[in-house]
């Protein structure tokens, strides 16, 4: 994957090259986006570009795509260590950490680089966007945009407004979901939005029933699949990881100023610290 800068009339950025980066990076891709994936270091950039590699030979491997559009596609990535890169563009979503200063400070360092007219999209799944924004000189141009793992394959995008956000940055930043063949849903800027916030008693009820000892991991998981749920709560938290759906609970907890029916579970809290974080580390709860 090419490491050097490409211009284009619809560029689309994105900052983090983690998994959930990499995924949003290669659904752009896919669209027709020129794409830039940013991070601050050599090594998270290559784990980035490797990642989306491994998406492009799925992608053959299943006969979905040829090794020339493969090749095309890959083409349209280009990965960057310098923000000033997001010049031009017409979108940054980020996709760091969830950390709210980290945030802040980033979106500030891109404001002062993309054009006045860039959308600036936060892919946080429990940090308020109106917070997120709460510095820039422009708010109006910040929004949440919310994927889901994996990026490039589910479907769903949860379009956040923030207090200050415009109703042109909402409605641009729907479309630029539907155009990555996205089905974009609007959402309020509190706490989980509408998809985090509704699992959490899907998780929560989960922790209670087994740390009664009334069922264990697998029971409740084949319990929920009987009714309709492709995979059950256990096992999303392996795949999605244990650590992030901890440190999601907790956001939210908080932020309804400790409401009981948002309370994490002692088991969360001793899987990270055991670091049995799901498939990331190989082990969680299976």
């Amino acid at each position: 994957m090419t490491t050097d800068s490409t211009s284009g009339p619809a560029l689309f950025g994105v900052c983090g090259a983690g998994t959930m980066g990499s995924g949003i990076a290669y659904a752009a891709a896919l669209a027709g986006y020129t794409v830039r994936l940013y991070d601050i270091g050599e090594e998270q950039i290559r784990r980035g570009a490797d990642q989306i590699a491994r998406f492009l030979q799925g992608s053959i491997d299943r006969g979905k795509l040829t090794a020339e559009a493969a090749d095309e596609i890959r083409s349209r990535v280009a990965t960057t260590l310098a923000l000033e890169d997001f010049a031009g563009a017409e979108i940054v979503v980020e996709a760091a950490i969830e950390r709210l200063d980290l945030k802040q400070d980033l979106f500030g360092r891109l404001e002062a680089i993309v054009p006045e007219s860039a959308i600036l999209a936060s892919n946080t799944s429990s940090l308020p966007i109106t917070a997120i924004g709460a510095r820039l000189a422009h708010p109006g141009r910040m929004v949440g945009m919310h994927f889901f793992n994996p990026a490039h394959i589910m479907k769903l995008v949860e379009v956040i407004e923030g207090y200050r956000t415009s109703a042109e940055t909402m409605e641009r930043t729907a479309e630029i979901a539907r155009r990555m063949g996205k089905t974009p849903v609007r959402a309020r800027d509190t706490p989980g939005f509408i998809v985090n916030r509704v699992a959490r008693n899907f998780y929560g009820e989960a922790f209670r029933i087994v740390g009664e000892g009334a069922a264990t991991y697998e029971q409740v998981d084949r319990c929920m699949k009987a009714v309709g749920f492709r995979m059950g709560p256990f096992e999303l938290m392996d795949l999605i990881g244990i650590d992030v759906n901890f440190a999601v609970t907790e956001s939210v907890y908080e932020q309804y100023f400790n409401e009981a029916r948002f309370r994490p579970h002692l088991i969360q809290r001793k899987m990270v610290e055991s670091g049995l974080l799901g498939k990331k580390s190989g082990k969680g709860f299976y």
